[in-house]
């Protein structure tokens, strides 16, 4: 049965009747307020399909049904269109629901005025073009430069040119009204255009020169500098060319300080993508003619979209506030209206805009460089102790748990074939692992039984609890005992749990297990949580901030257990047939391995390369040749081991 047959009646009527051309849906609660903007290329089956078994997976969408009062539809004649009046009506409405995006007034470029002529000001005088800082990119023929994710990497940029090139700092104001020239003129940074005659065509190669360094075309603004300083040295104007001679060398310095991130030589915003729970970190970098020039980073509380509607809502917001558009934009994760950004965004830029979501090469690079940007950005200024009692309580109350889990601890079980088998146990406290409380345990049992390994791992964790060992301090008792696996294993624990007296009622601790993402014939069905006396598994959504942490303990349980496990097989493996070659001791051992270089080799030797090996007597290389040659056998299963584990291991990676 679908969500909407327990719809009311007036909602179902709705459902009925709306169209299934592209455009805008809003949601309204009982109050006629908007708590969402959503588009779609059809919104029939857009809309019906929050109300399906199968449909969004959402926070909200489980709310719906008794939260909405009405969706109302405006049709478009393309999806373009949809996502125009999608960003308009988000701004206007700021819905609940909706990721929002505020312009910081952060947003910076540097404007220059680069008319090939001077031409006239209000005051009525020869305006030479100078660089300034502005909040918004114009339509009045300026060039554009930036932007500058802060107020102090824009003006240092704007130091850079005024110190190398010979631009006026004064107003349009100043410059007509000026008598006498100011201290630029005197340290030699401006030809004073305020007062004297400056020869409008020489103004503009430093303007032109302006250009090239900020747009990163360096080869190109060093080749005319020397191009002019070999001009005025030919033409005996010695002064002249000693003093573009400065300003080469200073600004070769400079641009050698300059970060060259990307080869390609082309504008690119890159975005990167941090989540921890419903908490969001995006990261831009701006990339201007391959150098990295700054980044801004978005934060964004209480999501539990998916990520790439996540992502995709940003785009349009965040360059419909204004933001320069570059030649690409670069994505952490695919988004589904990709063309149709990319043809917004031509559109408003007036040029070809690549929208890309990189899998590999220096592009992949470039947003990995992002994602650690994001994920580093998350961690500078989040409140750790707010935010974990906040994901605390909140697992406590969709668990269902008796108190806040601020100690949680894991099991998980890793073997081969039933071989070397080992667990786990890793400590999360107050929502962070505690690696010092990590503990691993080597199963005594030699069977392969997951559910018998989980009963002999908790019985002797928990007795530590109870009892203590050898005098020492009993281990503190867990808040919360996370399994991982299914109702098997979550039986195996309660089981050796009441055993050793620890109790898991009313006022005892608490005991989930979580079973992995799986495929069957029904589909793919997510991470489920067993407890303790219920029959059904508990469904929590994807984003769900309590999955995550529960998914984020289960996974560093399984990490620790893999490790251990690696390690153990690779002692047994190491340990070589050679130890049980009788007369061969440690030392010999490693002297035929270092010789040889392998057991295989070892096992192909004759019996006069052995005697050969620096150390070995004669019959210790007897033994070790005879006992090779009855147990090739045994050999060439070790091998086919060994080959199996390195099978097994390239599969968990």
């Amino acid at each position: 049965m679908s969500h909407a047959d327990a719809l009311p009646p007036l909602l179902s009527e709705i459902l009925e009747r709306i169209p299934s051309e592209p455009g805008v849906y809003l949601m309204k609660d009982k109050r006629g307020k908007i708590v969402y903007i959503g588009k779609a290329q059809s919104l029939r089956q857009r809309v019906r399909g929050y109300f399906t078994r199968s449909g969004d997976t959402r926070a909200f969408v489980a709310l719906l049904g008794r939260l909405l009062g009405d969706i109302e539809t405006l049709v478009t004649n393309n999806e373009k269109e949809a996502l125009l009046l999608e960003n308009n009506l988000i701004k206007q409405h700021q819905p609940r629901f909706n990721v929002k995006l505020v312009d910081d007034k952060n947003y910076l470029v540097l404007r220059l005025d680069s008319s090939d002529q001077p031409h006239t000001t209000a005051w009525g005088e020869a305006a030479y073009p100078r660089l300034e800082v502005v909040r918004r990119m114009g339509s009045d023929g300026a060039r554009y430069f930036g932007p500058y994710h802060s107020a102090t990497s824009c003006r240092q940029t704007l130091q850079v040119v005024n110190r190398h090139f010979k631009l006026r700092t004064c107003t349009d104001q100043v410059l007509a009204h000026r008598k006498r020239p100011c201290l630029q003129y005197q340290i030699k940074r401006c030809d004073a255009p305020c007062v004297f005659p400056v020869d409008p065509q020489v103004y503009q190669e430093q303007v032109r020169d302006v250009s090239l360094f900020l747009d990163g075309k360096d080869q190109e603004l060093v080749a005319r500098l020397h191009e002019r300083m070999r001009a005025a040295s030919n033409a005996m104007e010695y002064e002249v060319a000693a003093a573009v001679r400065d300003q080469l060398r200073a600004l070769e310095k400079t641009l050698e300080e300059q970060r060259v991130v990307s080869e390609e030589r082309r504008d690119q915003d890159v975005m990167g993508f941090f989540r921890e729970g419903t908490v969001v970190e995006i990261a831009v970098l701006h990339i201007r003619g391959g150098k990295l020039l700054g980044r801004r980073t978005f934060r964004f509380s209480g999501q539990e979209f998916p990520d790439e509607e996540i992502v995709s809502s940003f785009v349009s917001l965040y360059y419909d506030l204004g933001s320069y558009i570059p030649d690409e934009v670069l994505l952490p994760c695919p988004i589904e209206d990709r063309a149709v950004k990319e043809e917004w965004l031509r559109e408003r830029r007036g040029q070809a805009v690549d929208v890309l979501v990189p899998r590999r090469g220096p592009r992949r690079q470039l947003v990995r460089l992002a994602d650690k940007n994001a994920a580093a950005a998350y961690a500078s200024h989040r409140d750790r102790a707010q935010e974990s009692a906040e994901l605390l309580a909140q697992a406590q109350a969709r668990l269902g748990l008796k108190r806040l889990p601020q100690r949680i601890e894991c099991f998980d079980i890793s073997h081969l074939q039933g071989t070397a088998t080992v667990a786990s146990m890793v400590v999360f406290i107050n929502g962070d692992p505690a690696p010092g409380e990590y503990r691993r345990f080597k199963v005594k049992l030699a069977t392969n039984d997951d559910f018998a390994a989980m009963y002999e791992v908790i019985s002797r964790r928990f007795r530590r609890s109870v009892k203590g060992v050898a005098g020492e301090r009993g281990w503190p008792l867990p808040d919360l005992l996370v399994i991982d696996g299914g109702k098997g294993q979550l039986a195996s624990a309660i089981a050796a749990l009441s055993d050793v007296g620890v109790d898991t009622g009313h006022e005892g601790i608490d005991v989930v297990a979580i079973a992995k993402e799986r495929e069957s014939q029904k589909g793919s069905q997510p991470d489920r949580i067993f407890r303790p006396r219920a029959k059904d598994p508990l469904k929590l959504r994807p984003n769900a901030a309590e999955l995550f942490l529960l998914m984020r303990v289960r996974d560093e349980a399984h990490r620790f257990a893999i490790t251990y496990h690696k390690s153990l097989r690779k002692k047994r493996t190491l340990h070589s047939a050679l130890a049980d070659v009788p007369g061969v001791g440690p030392a010999r051992q490693r002297l035929l391995l270092r010789h040889f270089g392998s057991l295989k080799k070892v096992v192909a030797a004759s019996l006069e390369d052995l005697v050969a090996v620096p150390g070995m007597a004669r019959p210790a290389a007897e033994a070790v040749h005879r006992f090779f040659a009855h147990a090739e056998a045994e050999v060439a299963e070790d091998a086919a081991a060994e080959e199996l584990a390195a099978l097994t291991e390239e599969h968990e990676a």
